[in-house]
Parts: structure tokens; sequence; C-alpha cells
């Protein structure tokens, strides 16, 4: 049996379930702890440091870490539907709470004499701006509209995310010294390199919208619509009303900012309809729900066929209904029921079937590759073309996905250029750091709440259906207010302070294995880690969390203790005669452009 690596920044990574899934790897226990403190302002710039965008993810996040949450699991058995902690909508409490965080922004350094282009307002682009701004970098953000943001201003509905949270979270950016072109759309590669930037960063997303091709199309074109091309004429007001009969087609989360959009414009009968089946739709849980809730209905497998339309005036949709079969090589496939085809009236048709990569500006002769699928060849890890100073990022790099992915890749890419304009290999790529501190306090006493709390998930409150559904610009969700946040904030489980055990200390008395509520430590032989796993008190079966393994003990026996479910009670440490066991809060410091992300030749020429 390998012993368990905790030395490595991963082992202990690993065990923060939450943030080993957020994409930017967000500290979540640390600043859910900072939020039940009361120390709003601090949760949110530990937020900042990693996701640059608090108050907008705070409300549209995908929330990757919350299908990762320990909550979900150890509640499995306790509940009828176990859910995990509120994590992003906690994000939103420190963002609405905060106060005034201008004076705690990065001071900015002189300027370097590099300069960066990054194509495209949005997340990704701007972090890129965020990460190497402050380090004496001229960076110069160019874009096609008015106002910074990207898609995240213009694809996502003012109910869900107010415009004020953009522009002021966008502005503590550009406040940076970052020189923002608006209104000047790129539309040739070859120009922007002949301005003679140190590194170009492509950050423009997936601008075009898939269309679909079927009988009528043509001849219905006046009221059927591109969903993205549409929410944006929304968000900009040059659409202020549609059709009383809607049909929207897709099952992602565009189709569902569409339906609810059309809802508030005037739609009295807003249908979304989709081929695959309910569970296997591409939006999120709560995306469903939330449509549901305001009375949209969700027609699952149910593939267009034809518009109907009269002398070009659109009068439906016709659907084949299909039923969902594995094959015997095990793919899944729709089959056709052979019932009648169903005939859905409307007068306006949304389309929301996907996105796909446009980049018609970048002309074939200029030295950036790309692969069949209309995406840049890219170097792995580094975000870095075929052209060696021009670099890709966000939805714009690898296809449609989300905001915290796309500030993920900006991290990174500001890393690349960092490291390429300061002679180094970009394919190096700095660990992080991290740090175990303990929690002890007393015999007893921990400096965090090592109860675990039997709340079940509080509700976000909602305005009024009357009044959200009148006005587009009406935010739904209100948000928890600071009594609620706190009780959520009890239900996290702390995951980021660690058992930490030390052999040396340890007399084998087994009290900690008779304390732990989840039998989650034994003692026992040493084995290969599939033995292991059958041998323990409760046998350890997600094989995507380690197993903590320590190094043979006086009787020959080894301390296995299970990650998975553990409660992170630090009852064991308490039950402990010797001390062998300890909590210890892991902290993890990413490796953001700078310095630290340079070799140490370079920093010590740069002194």
């Amino acid at each position: 049996m390998q012993l368990a690596n905790s030395a490595s920044p991963d082992y202990f990574h690993k065990v923060v379930d939450c943030q080993w899934a957020c994409p930017a790897h967000t500290p979540v226990p640390e600043y859910i702890r900072l939020i039940g403190q009361g120390r709003y302002g601090d949760a949110y710039m530990v937020n900042w440091v990693s996701n640059v965008f608090p108050g907008i993810l705070g409300r549209t996040c995908d929330r990757p870490c919350e299908p990762a949450c320990r909550r979900g699991r150890v509640e499995q058995n306790n509940r009828e539907k176990p859910e995990p902690v509120a994590i992003c909508r906690l994000k939103r409490v420190a963002a609405d709470h905060k106060g005034d965080v201008r004076a705690r922004m990065p001071a900015v350094a002189p300027p370097n004499g590099r300069r960066i282009a990054c194509v495209g307002a949005g997340p990704a682009s701007l972090t890129v701006a965020r990460d190497l701004a402050p380090w004496g970098y001229e960076v110069t953000v160019f874009d096609g509209e008015a106002k910074a943001g990207g898609f995240i201003r213009s694809q996502i509905p003012h109910f869900r995310l107010p415009e004020s949270v953009i522009d002021e979270e966008t502005g503590y950016i550009l406040d940076l010294g970052v020189r923002f072109e608006a209104g000047r759309r790129i539309d040739s590669m070859k120009a922007l390199l002949a301005l003679g930037h140190d590194a170009v960063f492509v950050g423009c997303g997936a601008p075009r919208g898939r269309d679909l091709d079927l009988p009528g199309r043509r001849e219905a074109a006046e009221n059927i619509h591109i969903g993205i091309d549409w929410l944006a004429s929304v968000s900009f007001g040059h659409v202020t009303g549609v059709g009383e009969r809607v049909i929207v087609l897709g099952g992602g989360n565009t189709a569902m900012d569409c339906c609810r959009s059309a809802r508030r414009l005037g739609g009295r009968e807003v249908t979304v309809i989709v081929r695959s089946g309910f569970a296997e739709m591409k939006a999120s849980p709560w995306e469903k729900e939330d449509a549901m809730h305001e009375g949209i209905p969700i027609l699952d497998l149910h593939v267009p066929k034809t518009f109907e339309h009269e002398n070009g005036r659109l009068t439906g949709m016709t659907f084949e209904k299909v039923v969902a079969r594995v094959d015997a090589q095990g793919r899944r496939q729709l089959v056709p029921t052979g019932e009648p085809a169903v005939r859905v009236p409307c007068d306006t048709v949304l389309v929301a079937v996907g996105q796909e990569n446009a980049f018609p500006w970048i002309e074939p002769d200029c030295g950036i590759a790309f692969d069949r699928h209309g995406l840049p060849v890219l170097a792995g890890g580094t975000f870095q073309s075929s052209l060696p100073h021009v670099f890709f990022g966000g939805d714009a790099a690898f296809g449609p996905k989300n905001i915290i992915s796309a500030v993920a890749h900006g991290h990174e890419a500001a890393v690349s250029i960092d490291r390429l304009l300061n002679g180094e290999d970009v394919r190096v790529r700095p660990p992080p750091t991290s740090t175990l501190m303990s929690q002890k306090m007393g015999i007893h006493e921990w400096s965090y709440r090592n109860d675990v709390s039997l709340d079940t998930r509080f509700k976000v409150p909602w305005a009024a259906a009357e009044r959200a559904l009148a006005d587009i610009r009406v935010e739904v969700e209100l948000g928890f207010d600071a009594a609620t946040a706190f009780k959520e904030v009890e239900r996290c489980l702390n995951c980021d302070v660690q058992t930490v055990f030390d052999r040396d200390t340890c007399i084998e008395c087994d009290a900690c294995v008779d304390i732990c509520p989840m039998d989650c430590i034994t003692f026992t032989g040493a084995g290969d880690e599939a033995d292991l796993r059958t041998r323990l008190k409760a046998p350890a079966l997600d094989l995507t969390q380690d197993l903590y393994v320590s190094q043979e003990l006086k009787t020959g026996r080894v301390m296995v203790k299970d990650e998975d479910v553990c409660l992170h009670c630090g009852l064991c440490a308490e039950r402990c005669p010797t001390g062998a066991w300890d909590m210890q809060k892991f902290l993890l410091d990413m490796t953001q452009a700078g310095p630290r992300a340079r070799d140490a030749r370079t920093n010590a020429e740069a002194a």
C-alpha cells in the first residue's frame, strides 16, 4: 500500500471537495466561515482573488462546487433529498454586504513596457487584465459594445443579474489602469497584430448560435430568432415584446433564460421543447426548476420536424415523438415511437440549440491553426496558440462552457503571458503553495465551530411573482439576509480543517475508532489499496477520494482513514489522549501571474 502523500498540496486540496471541483479553486470553507463571522468584506476579497466576479457568480455560477459538497454525501442515508451547502448564494451574501472594498484592490506597479491586447471584454479577458495590470503591463481590452462584460452583460437576463452588479465588478478591473476600447470590434487579426502588442489574448466567446434548417425556416424567418442574439437584443433594449404563444427549442441554460425572458415580455403560453429526455437536458437543475416554478412547461423527447406558416406568418411547429434507448454497443439513441406528429401552435420561436465558435476575423494565413471543429489548436494547459504570442481562453478556446471556467482560463493564460514575456518556458506551470495550521485553542476547543448542524438547506426568498413577471429588470432572487446566511453557514462541514495524524505519538488505543461517528478510521494490517478498502470499519467505496494511510505503527498495523465521508468534527482529536490527531486548517495559494509565477533566476535579475 502506498502511503498517503499528504505533503503534496493536492492531497488535502482534494479532500476539500468544493474547492477541488471549482475551476478557479476558490477556498470555499474559508470564505463561508468569514461570512459567519460577519466579515463580509474579507469574504468578498478571498473570493475576488480567485474567482474575480463574486457578485456576478453569486447569482449566475453553474456551481460545480455544490454537487461535490460533502454535505450531500453524508446526509444521503438520513434525508429524502440530501442537499449541499448553498455555496453559490453565500457568495452573493459576501458581495451584497461587503461595503466599500475599493481601497483593498491591488496597487498598480510602474509600467514595465510590455503591451497586452485582449479581444472581447468577457470574463476570460477581464481576468487576464486583472492579473497582469497590477504588475505594470499595459493592457488594452477591445470590445464592440459600449460596456465591458461580454456575454455576462448581453446573455444573462437582468432579472437574474442586475446591470449595476456587472458595472461594479467590471469597474474594479478597469480601475486598475486597464484601457477599455469600447465600440471597437476587432475584424482582422492581421491588423491587430500590426499594432505591435507583445501578446494578444482572444476571449471573444462563442458568438454564433446554431440554427435549425427545417422546412418552413426561411418562409417564417421573421418570427424565428436565434436565442443568444435575441437575448442580446432584449438586454440592450432593442426588443421589448414577444408573441403571445412562444416555443423555445433547446435544453440548456440559454433556453431557460429565453423562456423566462419571453414570459416577462408578454408571452402568455411559453413552452420549452427539447429532443432529449428531461434528465439529460444540459440546463442546470435549478434553472429547470426556476422555469417550471414560473409556469413554463418543458416537453421532452420531441424532435422538431417543420415550421408551419401561412403566407409567411408562423403558426406552429410539428414534432416527432421519440423514446431513448441504449443499443448493444451502449450507445444512447432516440427512436421514433411511431405516434402521429405533434403540432404545437405558436407565433414566435426562439432557437437555443447550442452555440459554436466563429472566427471570421482571423485570417487563415496569419499563423494560427484551428482543428476540424473550428477551435484553436492550443498547447496543453498553457492556452498558447500556434502563433506563440497569441493566446485563447474562455468559450473561444474550447467552446461554450461557463463563467467560472472562463475565469480559470484567464488565470492560466495570464501566467503563460507573464512567463513568455519574461523569457521563460510557458509549459512550466508553477505549483501552488499550501499551509497547514493547527486550530487547537484548548483541550476541547477549536478556532472553528465543529458542531454538525442538522438543518436542511435554507431557501432563498424570491420577489413576488406578480411583480417579478411584470418587469424583466426586477431581480427574482432576493438573496439571504444576514440571519439566514449565518444558519446556512453552519451547515458547512469545514472540510478544509483537516484531520492530521502523527504516528509517532499514537499509542494505538483505538479511542478515535470508537468515537468516530462515520466509522472513518481503522487500524489494520497493511495491504494494497483494493484490499484495504474492503477491510475498513466501513468499506471505502468512493474510489475518487483517497485513503489517508500512515506509516507502519509499533504493532505493525497502519492507520487508515477514509476521507470520503469524514465530518471534520474533530472528535477523534478531542478523544485522543496523546494528541496524535490534530485539526489543521489547509490553505491553498494558487500561483497567479507575477513574480511568484516566474523562475528564481528571472526574479533575481529583476531585483
